[in-house]
């Protein structure tokens, strides 16, 4: 079945899946994706009977969401990456941590629940919408995603989530509400093996923190972080959000997350051979090297890995640090610079840094090139 995606960021890093909220679209994360992509390939996808991907037949089943997921990854040949999911992704996220552990490095299960509502509501709300349309449960909606403070201070933010919400199909609106209808995890946490963070809202009406509790306490490798927020703490906190992500997902420290983005600039050869030459002599201008350049300049979220690779090739070029430079060519094809790219930058320092530079780059840059399979 076609499934709408967008896969983002550079090839080296890790891929971190995003899974919507019932009623909403893969956009509902854009807002998390500057303070993200530094560190991850980020797969924003829309849930069956959603957005741009096809509405099938209902019901639906969490089961077949969730192995819509898996086919997802295969599709794309990612073998093992991270998972978060919102409320219905929460759910999906429950089912893939049980089902699929092998797949997934970390989870993250955002305000939902190991069982959300019950027959009654589900019913209810599938023949509200099937009589009426999305209209007559768009403002509650928003009223239970967001609290009283973000509606009044950001009018366009829920507009906007609003339109989105009104866009969902009606029978893939209701397939999805009959899939987390049914759906129960409650005896079945203890097999979940991920190590996983529960996220919620402190004002969340629909998934309250009782229920993240019970979450964590009976995941086996589970940590709960609460914010201050209703149901989709996403949109309301995109930075605060982000980073509590990152913290569980990389670490806390800078210097955890200067090795990852290190790395994923580098490659693990190189760093790996850069820590096995560590002295006492040099052991702190490494510890600066990681923290400093790549834990806190290479994280900032205003410019893509790829515009930070282009720009230190062209400083490199203007300094002739050859050596530096040829590393940085191998980090620049980490980042997604093709080859192409590289000789435009080389060609522009011939301008402004003078037809010698420039010669040397290509030399420099041509034996990196051609051990390239």
């Amino acid at each position: 079945m076609p499934i709408n995606y967008k896969l983002q960021g550079t090839p080296n890093s890790p891929v971190l899946i995003f899974s919507n909220s019932l009623g909403a679209e893969m956009m509902m994360w854009d807002e998390l994706l500057p303070f993200l992509l530094p560190y991850f390939r980020v797969l924003q996808y829309d849930t069956r009977g959603h957005g741009g991907s096809t509405t099938t037949p209902g019901p639906y089943t969490i089961d077949r969401l969730g192995q819509d997921v898996i086919d997802l990854m295969d599709s794309l040949n990612i073998e093992q990456a991270f998972f978060c999911g919102l409320s219905m992704g929460g759910l999906i996220g429950q089912w893939l941590g049980i089902h699929q552990p092998h797949r997934f490095k970390k989870l993250v299960l955002s305000n939902t629940g190991a069982k959300i509502g019950n027959d009654e509501r589900w019913n209810g709300r599938i023949a509200t919408i099937t009589e009426h349309g999305m209209q007559a449960i768009a403002d509650d909606t928003m009223e239970r995603w967001f609290t009283e403070g973000f509606r009044s201070t950001n009018p366009q933010r829920v507009a906007d989530t609003k339109a989105m919400f009104l866009r969902s199909p009606v029978t893939g609106y209701a397939a999805c509400c009959a899939a987390i209808r049914d759906a129960d995890f409650r005896d079945n946490l203890s097999q979940l093996s991920v190590e996983t963070l529960v996220i919620t809202g402190d004002e969340d009406p629909v998934t309250n923190v009782e229920q993240a509790e019970f979450l964590r306490d009976n995941i086996p490798n589970a940590q709960l972080a609460i914010l201050p927020a209703r149901h989709l703490s996403s949109t309301e906190l995109p930075q605060q959000y982000a980073q509590v992500l990152i913290d569980f997902l990389i670490g806390e420290s800078t210097f955890d997350k200067g090795m990852h983005v290190r790395r994923t600039v580098l490659g693990d050869a190189h760093v790996d051979k850069a820590n096995s030459q560590i002295t006492d002599f040099t052991a702190d201008f490494q510890q600066f090297i990681t923290n400093y350049a790549w834990g806190e300049i290479w994280t900032r979220p205003g410019l893509s890995k790829h515009n930070r690779s282009l720009i230190t090739l062209a400083m490199l070029i203007a300094l002739n640090r050859k050596a530096e430079f040829q590393m940085h060519v191998r980090a620049a094809l980490n980042n997604g610079v093709s080859a192409a790219e590289i000789k435009e930058v080389i060609m522009q320092s011939a301008l402004y840094c003078g037809l010698p530079a420039a010669n040397e780059a290509f030399h420099a840059a041509s034996e990196i090139l051609n051990q390239q399979p």
